[in-house]
């Protein structure tokens, strides 16, 4: 015999979709998102370590010259490495975030409208600071970064070569670099639980909402009254035909009264 299997609310609501916002796929991409921000900050502490230093020597003619103590591979692979990883971090994070906020249900969309008050007003100002701060934090890396690689890819050649003019970095560039691309990735994650959040509020507004319309249509409409059976109405002179009278009784030993007129 067939089981018979009840349907409830939960199972007519819209699933959540599997690339959404807190989704498995959602928090495997911030988990990457964050060991990869780790990553490139290791590597900018290796090409902090193994920078190009400069030592200065006297010539036999009375002037100055300097020569840098590594070809600077080392430095320019790791920040060449840091660079491209923080980018791509950057784009594939975000690019989520977008697709997944466009795939959103209309009502996850109109919580970021200006006209949304509640709490939709302090998790907008949340998101916008971590939006403002990955950027800049992202730009500042980047820009950092690269001035470390103009430099260091400036002596790859003849870099034991004593010349008058050497460029160096600075002690700390390329460990800030590092620090600004791990705070980027955290700025990251901190916007994606933001959103994640907000979409969550919105979702149970929502069905909040709709409950409250199912309850109001259903207590708003009047009750149903039980349907009327007509009962057959008996003929009067049909059932006054049919009464049976009761037997009249003659007794013989009665005397009977003459009437005389």
């Amino acid at each position: 015999m067939p089981k018979i299997m009840a349907v409830t609310h939960a199972d007519l609501s819209p699933s959540r979709p599997t690339t959404g916002l807190g989704s498995k796929t959602g928090a495997v991409i911030m988990v990457l998102t964050i060991l990869s921000g780790l990553f490139c900050f290791i590597l900018c502490l290796i090409a902090e370590a193994t920078r190009s230093k400069v030592t200065w020597l006297s010539s036999d003619e009375g002037e100055n010259e300097c020569e840098y103590s590594g070809s600077g591979k080392t430095p320019l692979l790791c920040a060449a490495s840091a660079f491209l990883g923080l980018a791509v971090i950057m784009v594939v994070e975000h690019g989520y975030m977008l697709f997944a906020i466009s795939n959103s249900p209309p009502s996850a969309l109109a919580f970021w409208e200006p006209h949304y008050s509640g709490p939709a007003k302090s998790l907008k100002w949340q998101a916008a600071f971590f939006f403002v701060s990955t950027w800049v934090c992202f730009a500042v890396g980047e820009i950092l970064l690269l001035i470390g690689l103009s430099v260091e890819s400036g002596h790859l050649r003849k870099w034991s070569r004593p010349r008058p003019i050497c460029l160096v970095l600075r002690e700390g560039v390329l460990s800030a670099a590092g620090v600004f691309a791990l705070t980027t990735v955290f700025l990251a994650a901190g916007l994606y639980l933001t959103a994640s959040r907000a979409q969550r509020i919105s979702q149970r507004q929502e069905t909040l909402r709709r409950e409250m319309i199912e309850a109001s249509i259903l207590y708003a409409s009047p009750p149903r009254s039980p349907p009327l059976t007509t009962i057959p109405r008996e003929n009067p002179l049909f059932r006054e035909n049919h009464i049976e009278q009761p037997p009249l009784i003659v007794n013989p030993t009665a005397p009977s009264k003459q009437l005389n007129l």
